[in-house]
């Protein structure tokens, strides 16, 4: 099976590889399990909500799983695998620039925030509490660990290989900043959410959320097309990502600000094509590829 396997439903040759499908199967399945929580009253605090709320976190990964095992031969299904444990692709250099380049931007935010007249640099909740509390620091952990797990093994693992194939790097960036952005939407409706109870549906919170969900994008596809596509360092930068933001807080048109200006300053340095100083990017292997 190659990557231009398709499948026949009526008299309508359906790309079983496209990204648009992944991205309706994806997207349609968290929605389902999250508007469900909406319709029955449930909260994200309470034990049936927080199954639902796992249930939708799952579906990207689940869906890249599968979309993998239905588009890809041995060789492809493999080479999936290898960038999720693979280490040695990440490399001591990349490791040092996830680590450093979220603390980086927050840092350089909370200057700049500062300079203004802002708050600047505070400690998170979780953080400020935790001397007290060591329990505060749990919605911190659980952000850096599972939710990227499970997103990740479809958004970078399937959807940006797949983008890639056909656009630019930074376009295929934006389109998968766009649908992940968009892929959160229902939990602005939901009470026990960090979307519904700390930001709210249609406030400026919510559109410096919407639009930096997007900028944070280019940056991943940089790192992952700079890691021989790892999986395991996206996974990694998205956890810091998350839990950089839980526990060292900025304004957020500060905050998110600067990570459009990442993005641009990278786009600028390593050019939209790929976002690297090759010509083109790695791409999975077809079982005709030796």
């Amino acid at each position: 099976m190659t990557t231009t396997s398709r499948r026949t439903i009526g008299n309508t040759a359906v790309a079983v590889g496209s990204p648009w499908l992944f991205f309706a199967v994806s997207v349609g399945a968290t929605w389902l399990f999250w508007l469900s929580a909406i319709a029955f009253g449930l909260r994200f605090d309470s034990a049936a909500g927080i199954l639902l709320l796992l249930a939708g976190l799952a579906a990207p990964g689940v869906a890249g799983i599968g979309f993998v095992y239905l588009v890809y031969g041995t060789r492809g299904r493999a080479d999936f695998w290898a960038r999720i444990t693979e280490v040695r692709r990440i490399g001591v250099r990349w490791f040092a620039i996830i680590l450093l380049l979220p603390v980086a931007v927050t840092l350089v935010a909370a200057a700049v925030d500062l300079l203004l007249g802002g708050s600047g640099l505070v400690w998170g909740e979780g953080v400020s509490e935790f001397g007290t509390n060591p329990a505060a620091i749990l919605p911190a952990l659980f952000f850096v660990t599972l939710p990227p797990i499970l997103e990740e093994l479809g958004w970078r693992g399937y959807a940006l290989d797949r983008l890639q194939l056909h656009w630019s790097a930074l376009g295929a960036s934006l389109i998968l900043g766009v649908v992940w952005s968009l892929w959160h939407l229902p939990l602005f409706f939901i009470p026990g959410s960090f979307q519904h109870d700390m930001v709210g549906f249609g406030t400026i919170g919510f559109w410096l959320f919407t639009i930096g969900i997007v900028s944070l994008s280019p940056a991943f596809t940089w790192v992952y097309n700079h890691t021989a596509r790892s999986i395991l360092g996206i996974i990694l930068l998205h956890g810091w990502v998350n839990f950089t933001a839980e526990t060292l807080e900025v304004a957020d048109p500060a905050y998110y600000l600067h990570w459009i200006l990442l993005a641009v300053v990278l786009t600028v340095i390593w050019g939209p094509k790929t976002l690297t100083r090759a010509d083109d990017v790695p791409h999975p292997p077809t079982d005709s590829e030796r």
